[in-house]
C-alpha cells in the first residue's frame, strides 16, 4: 500500500511568518510584546481582515476589486452624511451603510458581467473613482465626527482587553469558513476560479455567482466602514487609500491566487494579521511613511512572487504526475 504524503495547509507559511517577524520585532522593540500594543494590532487588523474576506471571495473566482478603499470611505461617509441630517437611530445607520455597500458591490458585478468589460481590474478602477468621488461629494470633502456610542462601540470597545472589532472579525470569518467550505454556493464559488468554462457546463449560473461575490464584497466594505468610525471616531471622504493593496497581499499571503479557485479564511486571516504586524513594526521603528510605503510594496511584489512559484510548482508536480500514471499504465500493459 501506497502513504499518501500529507501537505501543509497553505496558511502554515504565512502563520511561520507572522511567528518569525513577531519574534524578530520583539528584539528590536521593547514596546511591541506589550499587551496594549497586541490589542492595538488586533483593532488595525480588524478593518482590513474584513474587507480582505471580501477580496477573497472576488480572488476566488478569478477577480479582483480595486474599489474596496473607496467604498469603505462611501459607507462611512452615508452614515456621517444621514446623521448630520437628524437620522440618529444606530440600526438605520447600518443599515444604510450595509445597502450602500450591497449597492456598490452589485454594481461592479454588473459592469462585469453585463455590460461584458474585459476584466474587472477595468470595471473597479473606475467604480474606485467614482465611490471616492461620491464621497467627496456628499461630504463637501470634509470629516464627520459626532458618532453615538453606539455606532463607534463596535470599533472602540472591549470584553475585558480584548478589542469587541477584533471578536466580530473571528465570528465572521468562521462563519465564511463554513460558507466557503460547506454549501453548494461556497463550492460553486471555488469551481468558478477554478474553471468558468466547466463551471458552466455542469449548469452552475456563473454570472449569477461572479455577482454574489462582488456584493458580498461590498458588504465587508460596508463593516469595515462601520468599525473605522467606532476606531477613529469619524467618517473621512478619503479614508482606505491603501486597503486594496493591503487585502491583496494579505490574501495572496495567505494562500490565494489571481488565477482564482485556490484561498482560505484562515490564511487571509493571517496575513491581514501580518500586513498589521509589519505596519506596527514600522510605527514603532520610527520609519517614515515613504518608508513604510516602500515596505509594503516590496511584501506585495513577494506575495505575488510566491503565487507565481507556487503556481509553477503545482504546474510541475501535476505534469510529473501525469507523467507517472502513464509509465505505470504501460508496466501494467
Amino acid at each position: 500500500m501506497s502513504k499518501s504524503k500529507k501537505r501543509m495547509p497553505t496558511w502554515f507559511g504565512p502563520l511561520m511568518a507572522l511567528v518569525l517577524l513577531s519574534i524578530a520585532l520583539s528584539f528590536v522593540s521593547s514596546s511591541f510584546l506589550t499587551l496594549d500594543n497586541w490589542m492595538n494590532i488586533l483593532r488595525q487588523a480588524s478593518i482590513n481582515s474584513c474587507v480582505a474576506l471580501g477580496m477573497l471571495m472576488v480572488l476566488l473566482t478569478g477577480g479582483i476589486d480595486l474599489s474596496v478603499g473607496p467604498m469603505v470611505a462611501l459607507t462611512s461617509c452615508t452614515m456621517g452624511v444621514m446623521m448630520m441630517n437628524g437620522i440618529t437611530n444606530p440600526l438605520i445607520l447600518i443599515l444604510a451603510a450595509l445597502a450602500v455597500g450591497i449597492c456598490c458591490g452589485g454594481i461592479n458585478g454588473l459592469l462585469f458581467t453585463k455590460l461584458k468589460l474585459p476584466h474587472p481590474f477595468v470595471s473597479t478602477m473606475g467604480s474606485r473613482m467614482v465611490y471616492r468621488g461620491l464621497a467627496l461629494l456628499i461630504t463637501g470633502s470634509a470629516p464627520i465626527a459626532g458618532f453615538s456610542k453606539a455606532i463607534t462601540f463596535a470599533g472602540s470597545a472591549n470584553i475585558g482587553f480584548f478589542p469587541v472589532c477584533f471578536l466580530l472579525v473571528i465570528i465572521i470569518f468562521v462563519i465564511a469558513g463554513i460558507f466557503l467550505g460547506q454549501t453548494p454556493l461556497g463550492r460553486k464559488i471555488y469551481s468558478v476560479g477554478g474553471n468558468k468554462e466547466a463551471a458552466r457546463l455542469s449548469g452552475i449560473n456563473v454570472f449569477g455567482t461572479l455577482n454574489f461575490v462582488y456584493i458580498m464584497s461590498g458588504v465587508m466594505c460596508a463593516i469595515a466602514g462601520i468599525i473605522m468610525v467606532g476606531r477613529v471616531g469619524t467618517a473621512t471622504p478619503l479614508a482606505g487609500e491603501t486597503f486594496d493593496m493591503d487585502d491583496i497581499a494579505a490574501c495572496v499571503i495567505g494562500g490565494a491566487s489571481f488565477l482564482g479557485g485556490k484561498g482560505t479564511v484562515q490564511g487571509t486571516l493571517i496575513g491581514a494579521v501580518l500586513i498589521a504586524i509589519i505596519r506596527n513594526g514600522l510605527n514603532l521603528l520610527g520609519a517614515q511613511t515613504d518608508m513604510q510605503y516602500i515596505v509594503i510594496g516590496c511584501v506585495i511584489i513577494l506575495a505575488v512572487l510566491v503565487d507565481v512559484i507556487r503556481g509553477n510548482a503545482e504546474i510541475t508536480s501535476r505534469r510529473k504526475s501525469r507523467a507517472k500514471t502513464q509509465l505505470e499504465k504501460k508496466d501494467e500493459e
